[in-house]
């Protein structure tokens, strides 16, 4: 079993409201997140994507960042942050992220019509932020070559009918206060 799988067997569950929800590290950023584990994620990426066709790494703030830098250092890719912070800056993209749990405006600076990237996140949940960021690249012009969301939490999500392909490194879902594998290499 690698420490993808081992980590999400051994993750706390909380209850939040009627919603059982694991805290994991990579989604969560708690418990501490072993520099083994991120090396495995990272590994597992560059294999899963083909990183040489790629110009930039686009990521949504927060927790696709500790992720993507380092997928950065090890393919020497530059890194754009999706921010929730409005700067003003020349080409300045702004898109509207709604999860199953908040609602926020974000803002994609440094993307460009025709440049190629590869997106990565933390989880897919209700891919309410996926489907707004890939959204608002296509609105830029920019060429999505890949996506990766490390986790994909098992049931229905916004991407389900669309045209974007959301790969993933592990689906899991919650019952009955324990995190079940759904799938480990990420497919359906």
């Amino acid at each position: 079993m690698d420490q993808l799988q081992q980590s999400l067997l051994e993750a706390p569950i909380i209850e939040k409201g009627e919603y059982e929800y694991f805290v994991h590290p990579v989604s969560d950023g708690v418990p501490v997140l072993r520099p083994e584990l991120l090396r495995e994620i990272v590994i597992k990426i560059i294999r899963k994507v083909e990183v040489d066709n790629v110009d930039k790494i686009v990521t949504p703030a927060a927790m696709g960042i500790h992720i993507s830098t380092a997928v950065s250092l090890m393919t020497d890719i530059p890194l754009v942050v999706i921010r929730k912070r409005q700067y003003g800056l020349e080409g300045e993209v702004s898109l509207s992220q709604q999860t199953g749990y908040a609602e926020n405006e974000m803002y994609i600076n440094d993307v460009n019509d025709g440049e190629r990237v590869l997106v990565l996140d933390d989880v897919l949940s209700t891919g309410g932020t996926m489907r707004a960021v890939l959204d608002a690249l296509d609105e830029i012009g920019a060429e999505v070559v890949d996506t990766v969301a490390v986790i994909k939490k098992a049931g229905p999500n916004e991407l389900d009918e669309s045209n974007h392909d959301v790969k993933t490194l592990i689906n899991v879902r919650v019952t009955d206060g324990t995190v079940v594998i759904v799938d480990s290499s990420g497919d359906d």
